[in-house]
């Protein structure tokens, strides 16, 4: 029946680790997933489950799924798909903008009771490789894993895209220091704020700026 699991964890822990290594963004004006409605779950065996495709076509995949669960009416075992996404701050030709970023690119959240049938829906899916878990059967998210994502897409407060971590080398981009070089000696994640050391008169002097205003070098 699950011969063709995806291999890996499910945690979202894991899926958190992948954040660093693909970050595709979209734009702003593009439809995004509201996140669904803190409620308590039904006990009639529904979970969630997370699905693999190829970065970038996740919002293709929960169009197609959720075109095929209305056509083979299976409304009354798979409820929800969604494409986790976030705000996210960025500077671009020294302008700000927001874009909506993808929070696991190549993955797709499936709320549904899960058997025979209603896996096949969802695995045969174009464009969907897999189901996420481990060993010969999907693995279903833990509910505090869910609580976590939902509360990462109803967040008020963009994140910011960073590219430099501390001990790297930037240079001020914007401000009264503009064009100066220094020291990423600590990141304010929360606040959005990084200090820097820089040289002034042979002594290093510790500036707080805007993440949009320093540049990795």
């Amino acid at each position: 029946m699950y011969d063709q699991v995806w291999e890996g964890r499910s945690t979202v822990d894991e899926l958190e680790k992948l954040e660093a290594q693909q970050e595709p963004e979209q734009e702003h004006d593009e439809v995004q997933d509201e996140a669904p409605e803190s409620e308590e779950t039904p006990d009639d065996g529904r979970a969630w489950y997370v699905i693999h495709t190829y970065s970038g076509y996740e919002n293709k995949v929960k169009k197609n799924l959720e075109q095929r669960i209305k056509a083979m009416g299976m409304q009354d075992r798979i409820f929800q798909v969604i494409v986790p996404t976030e705000e996210q701050v960025e500077l671009k030709g020294g302008q700000r903008r927001t874009v909506q970023r993808r929070i696991f690119p190549g993955y797709v959240l499936v709320q549904m009771i899960l058997d025979d049938e209603s896996w096949s829906v969802v695995r045969n899916t174009p464009d969907v490789s897999g189901f996420v878990g481990m060993g010969n059967r999907p693995t279903p998210l833990a509910e505090e894993e869910v609580q976590r994502i939902l509360e990462r897409m109803e967040t008020k407060s963009p994140t910011f895209k960073i590219n430099f971590r501390e001990g790297d080398p930037v240079q001020i981009v914007d401000g009264p220091f503009k064009d100066f070089h220094g020291t990423v000696d600590y990141i304010d994640r929360e606040r959005g704020k990084v200090r820097v050391l820089v040289n002034f008169f042979g002594r290093e002097t510790p500036i707080e700026l805007d993440f949009l205003q320093v540049e990795r070098t």
